[in-house]
């Protein structure tokens, strides 16, 4: 279950979650984000595969920042962007 940090932050362990309910539970939880809030995800292997599917569903909605990087455990910051702001990928954005 989401476990507030902040005002700003929510962290979800999901090592302990079985596979089949993660993913669900993690874009219900950054669903419910808003602008400028986080999700802190804490995993057991490298989440590629959400960022991935998070880009194909909304496509620069979120800023993506590895806090932690394996080989046991990998954190990741996942942060809604404000309403119109552009993650720099698109239309020659650098």
């Amino acid at each position: 279950m989401p476990n507030p940090m902040s005002a700003n932050t929510t962290t979800i362990d999901v090592r302990s979650i079985a596979p089949r309910e993660r993913h669900p539970l993690i874009f219900s939880t950054l669903g419910g984000l808003l602008p400028g809030a986080a999700l802190e995800l804490v995993n057991d292997h490298d989440p590629q595969p959400l960022y991935h599917q998070l880009q194909a569903q909304a496509p620069g909605s979120f800023a993506w920042a590895y806090l932690e990087s394996g080989p046991d455990t990998w954190r990741v910051q996942i942060t809604r962007r404000e309403a119109g702001a552009c993650c720099g990928g698109c239309c020659g954005g650098r």
